[in-house]
């Protein structure tokens, strides 16, 4: 049995890995498989497991895939702008978003802040093409978790086999990354005619796996417990 200060030291490592990845160097077979029986035993809501995955290493598909065109809608950039800190002291204080230098200098501006700016699509790029995996999240939304207005327990099913997995990756030192423009439109449909998924299903997201190059996730910043948990009555 895992020692509970290790599972903890395991969570607390766990981090998005947004750099580039080593495309010499596959990813084991073995460890990928880990990875996936992690997701297996994921907890979804009434056992539905209401999840596929499209596991791609062939380098001419992962080229297909970053030669998509995305364009970033203006309200992602604004309510991204209304989350960050311009200073690790301002994130230090706050205690939650992230640091304004890990985006593009004009996703910082006026313009973004006022969800003015509306840039060009362009490819996905080398972050997909050059990574040795890419797995792509599919669900059923016919499928719904019964009772659940909007499907909000399958949302979060899915959250659990996504950490389920960055956990299996943490522990074997391989770098886990999500790719949320693989799920919006109109990029989706081409991602499912590249990768051959029905029209039925939906894409949730796409995950990079590889190792990373000079990995640094940056100051990385959590509330204290005093600021989230109430005893016994809600005193927030």
């Amino acid at each position: 049995m895992i020692e509970p200060s290790e599972l903890l030291e395991l969570v607390t490592a766990r981090h998005s890995s947004r750099g580039p990845f080593d495309p010499y160097r596959p990813i084991d077979p073995d460890a990928l498989h880990l990875i996936l029986r992690a997701a297996t035993w994921a907890p979804t809501a009434h056992n539905m497991q209401n999840f596929s995955f499209v596991v791609v290493r062939d380098p001419d598909v992962l080229q297909r895939l970053s030669q998509l065109q995305s364009a970033t809608s203006p309200v992602f950039i604004k309510e991204n702008y209304a989350q960050l800190s311009f200073s690790e002291a301002e994130l230090a204080s706050k205690k939650t978003g992230l640091l304004a230098d890990r985006f593009p200098p004009e996703w910082t501006s006026a313009a973004a802040q006022q969800g003015l700016l509306a840039p060009e699509a362009r490819p996905l790029g080398p972050q997909v093409g050059e990574g040795p995996v890419l797995m792509v999240l599919v669900y059923d939304p016919a499928q719904r978790a019964p009772a659940s207005d909007g499907d909000f327990l399958g949302a979060i099913s899915l959250g659990c086999v996504i950490e389920n997995m960055w956990l299996m990756a943490t522990s074997l030192g391989i770098g886990f990354h999500i790719i949320s423009p693989l799920a919006s439109q109109p990029l989706v449909d081409d991602v499912k005619q590249v990768l051959g998924i029905p029209p039925e299903l939906a894409v949730a997201l796409g995950i990079r796996l590889g190792y990373p190059i000079g990995d640094d996730p940056g100051p990385r910043v959590r509330r204290d417990l005093t600021d989230f948990v109430s005893r016994d009555k809600m005193s927030l």
